[in-house]
């Protein structure tokens, strides 16, 4: 690593960028009564219901032990239960309630308002060209983790 303040360190200024994000995504989805990981579930069984753990670990490239908590957490809090499968019955499905449906527009929303602040000032070509670069640092930084 080179000598250079800072707010000039381009890792550095991700690392804060993310802990930025984070913090804000924590306010406006814990208006809501959710926590961070938990839309990226829901979006999985808004468009699925009845998946698998191993399905919904695997779909959002994280361990099972930890969506195993999450999908814990959140049907304390009653957005999802969970059911064994008719077949198997060592396997579990997961399904949204009702309340798991009704905040959809919510997290809908609370996205919506994050993007518009974060983006702010940037057109829609700079937005997009800043998606290509985050793909191509994700995919880099993927690689690098497989060797």
């Amino acid at each position: 690593m080179t000598e250079q303040p800072l707010q000039e360190n381009t890792g550095h200024l991700l690392m804060q960028t993310c802990k930025l994000l984070r913090i804000r995504v924590h306010t406006l989805l814990g208006e809501i009564g959710l926590y961070c990981g938990q839309p990226f579930v829901l979006r999985v069984l808004w468009q699925k219901e009845g998946v698998t753990h191993s399905e919904l670990a695997g779909r959002l490239h994280i361990q099972p032990a930890t969506i195993t908590n999450t999908l814990k957490r959140m049907e304390k809090a009653g957005f999802v239960e969970r059911r064994q499968d008719e077949q198997d019955q060592r396997v579990s499905r997961v399904y949204l309630t009702d309340a798991g449906r009704n905040v959809r527009e919510g997290v809908e929303k609370a996205w919506d308002e994050l993007e518009e602040r974060a983006f702010a000032g940037l057109d829609s070509d700079e937005i997009a060209m800043f998606r290509q670069l985050l793909v191509h640092i994700h995919g880099n930084l993927m690689k690098k983790d497989k060797e």
